[in-house]
């Protein structure tokens, strides 16, 4: 199966501190991939460089054949993403923040209508298209953002954290809808998660990285295997100690900086 995501010798600094160092691994096509780490290991870090809002100190980087240094905007095209922050208008509906997003990705107005209605019923919102994003339950604002993140039709769709803060019942719903993507479409989901359950029943390969080096990848089989355990709960422990972690929010660090960034385009 070919790669449709290939990270080579990726290299990050913010001001001397190197929060990815020297990593490289790859994706296949159509396959569901777990980024797993503590807090601060160099996860969201290296999706920033993947999804072109941070520029790697050096490495090669490419997604769907295209190099996101040198082609950001086919690169751009090329994938949807949930950030882990809210991303939503709520002073806006559904419909509408569907349809400036569309606007964004240049969806050919032909279609830009029944392509919104579409996945909006798919995500089961269809009804709630005229309601004001702020009446929303959690749940909901998840489900709307994937249903935006995919109405340009990418390849593939970053997930950061996106079942972070649902209860149980929700965040189950959400798997559903993105493992049914994933079958029925081929689209390829990159996903970051700290809750091992999720990762350990839809990932088909997961990496794991800590202070900025992954330090294991494989199948579940292949991590629970290396660390003698029989959970990925415990094999992640193994890897990564018990510790507690403390994010360090660092001001380039900030997901918000998105829409500058991407106003460019």
């Amino acid at each position: 199966m070919a790669n449709i995501i290939e990270v080579k010798n990726l290299i990050k600094r913010y001001h001397g501190f190197t929060a990815v160092d020297n990593i490289s691994f790859e994706v296949a096509q159509g396959s569901i991939f777990a980024f797993l780490g503590p807090n601060g290991a160099g996860k969201t870090t290296t999706i920033k460089c993947l999804t072109t809002l941070l520029i790697p100190e050096s490495g090669q980087l490419t997604i769907n054949g295209f190099d996101v240094i040198k082609h950001p905007e086919k690169v751009r095209s090329s994938f949807g993403i949930v950030f882990q922050d809210p991303s939503l208008d709520e002073e806006l509906t559904a419909y509408e923040n569907m349809y400036f997003h569309a606007v964004l990705y240049k969806v050919p107005k032909a279609v830009r209508k029944q392509r919104i209605l579409d996945l909006l019923n798919f995500v089961e919102l269809v009804d709630r298209k005229n309601n004001l994003v702020k009446q929303f339950s959690g749940g909901m604002k998840r489900r709307l953002e994937i249903a935006r993140g995919l109405l340009h039709h990418p390849k593939v769709l970053f997930l950061d954290e996106p079942t972070l803060g649902l209860d149980p019942q929700t965040r189950n719903h959400i798997w559903e809808y993105i493992k049914d993507l994933n079958k029925k479409e081929g689209i390829t989901v990159f996903f970051t998660t700290h809750y091992m359950a999720e990762a350990e029943r839809v990932a088909e390969k997961i990496a794991v990285i800590d202070h900025g080096k992954i330090i294991s990848q494989g199948n579940l089989e292949d991590l629970e295997t290396q660390t003698k355990t029989n959970n990925l709960e415990d094999a992640f422990l193994a890897l990564t100690g018990k510790k507690i972690r403390e994010e360090q929010a660092k001001p380039v660090d900030n997901l918000r900086r998105r829409s500058r960034l991407w106003g460019r385009r």
